[in-house]
């Protein structure tokens, strides 16, 4: 039986101490919640345990969830995004994390527009160099960023990775302190349309380094829900 407090608990106790090792303030990391394919009965466990954001990889999935869960709930889409699916999500979700072409963005833009929304959006950066993940060139990220900051209707928010998956997190402390230091100096460009104040990046196995080295946004699943049961 999965004690989901506990978890959380031991989580955010996670959080706390590697925050106080970096010299930062835990209020400056925000810890989603990543449920995908976790049933509606865990999710609430986890919002009564007072976590407000929540990130789905599937856009059936998340958008069958928002149907069933509270309405205070800031929704994170955080997998890959098809352009045909755009327009199911873009006044649903708090922030996309996965832009990663200028179609995409250019998609994110048009339904924007028609919603009246602004689409907050993070760029996503394949930092790892790994031939499985999606996402823009290191560099490449700044031109990309000056491309999306023509757009209307969408702010650039910041970026995100996924890192590569490996048996020891001191191995991706390199690729974090990368992409920090690529936002920073994007940042410091003042593009329009940019605030580049997130950093998404550290999930289960090393959401603890990640912070070290500047994340704002950790996204945990395995460690708050259990392993993922793909066969349902």
């Amino acid at each position: 039986m999965i004690d989901i407090e506990e978890n959380l608990n031991i989580v955010i106790k996670n959080i706390e101490d590697a925050c106080k090792r970096a010299g930062r303030n835990p209020k400056e990391v925000t810890l989603i919640a990543v449920s995908k394919t976790k049933p509606v009965e865990l999710l609430e466990q986890v919002y009564h345990c007072n976590i407000r954001e929540f990130g789905e990889n599937y856009v059936q999935e998340l958008t069958d969830k928002i149907e069933y869960m509270p309405k205070d709930i800031k929704w994170h889409m955080i997998g890959h995004l098809q352009r045909n699916k755009v327009k199911y999500i873009i006044d649903k979700v708090a922030m996309i994390h996965s832009v990663d072409s200028l179609r995409l963005a250019e998609e994110i833009s048009k339904e924007a527009v028609k919603k009246n929304v602004v689409a907050n959006i993070l760029v996503e950066v394949n930092v790892g160099l790994e031939d499985s993940k999606f996402g823009v060139m290191v560099q490449e990220v700044e031109n990309f960023i000056q491309d999306l900051s023509k757009l209307p209707s969408i702010c650039i928010r910041g970026l995100m990775t996924s890192a590569p998956f490996v048996e020891n997190p001191e191995d991706n402390r390199v690729l974090f302190k990368k992409l920090t230091q690529l936002c920073i100096d994007i940042k410091d460009k003042n593009i329009d349309n940019s605030t580049m104040d997130v950093l998404s990046m550290g999930m289960t196995n090393d959401y603890i380094v990640a912070i070290e080295e500047g994340a704002t946004m950790v996204r945990v699943g395995t460690a708050i829900f259990g392993a993922r049961n793909y066969n349902k």
